[in-house]
């Protein structure tokens, strides 16, 4: 497994985090891992996982969809359409939102296969991520266009597809997953 060093050198989220969003004191104390307590007014932040979802988009034919990442983290290396799910958003609604953003296609049906926990590196900061895994299909990949962070489109026969050419660790495992079954 390819390790990405940068990573491992950000802070942990928590360390970030001073001042306590209630009372606005900096009395703001990590009790463990996951929590920091504030010692004026007793209110405790949680670090839970932020939900992401990622789409294995398939065709009639059994044709995959795949895009290459146009920015960082991983910038070059192939991906799954997918992104952070917003307030208010099912997982299969922003399954649908995100691909029709990264590839101007409309999926017909939406499949949930299974979950990995992730951290994705945004701007310093560590996000920890529940990444949720879909199965996809659409009509044809016809008007499939690269756009959002998607630079390239590229469908690809299952047997064709290498997950060592996937840049974020939890795809990885995903691609993994998803082409022995």
């Amino acid at each position: 497994m390819q390790f990405n060093f940068q990573l491992f050198t950000m802070p942990h989220p928590l360390d970030l985090f001073n001042y306590c969003p209630i009372c606005g004191q900096k009395t703001f104390i990590e009790t463990n891992e996951k929590a920091k307590r504030c010692a004026s007014c007793g209110f405790v932040y949680y670090f839970n996982p932020s939900a992401a979802v990622a789409c294995f988009i398939k065709n009639a034919k059994g044709e995959l969809l795949v895009v290459r990442r146009g920015t960082p983290p991983a910038e070059n290396t192939l991906d799954l359409p997918g992104g952070f799910v917003d307030m208010h958003e099912t997982g299969e609604d922003s399954a649908r939102r995100e691909v029709k953003e990264e590839t101007h296609l409309d999926v017909k049906e939406c499949r949930y296969l299974f979950s990995i926990p992730n951290i994705y590196p945004y701007s310093g900061f560590k996000v920890h991520t529940l990444d949720l895994f879909y199965e996809c299909e659409v009509e044809s990949f016809d008007t499939a266009a690269a756009d959002d962070d998607a630079e390239e489109i590229l469908i690809l026969r299952p047997e064709e597809i290498d997950p060592e050419d996937f840049g974020l660790t939890s795809v990885k495992e995903a691609v993994k997953r998803y082409i022995s079954k």
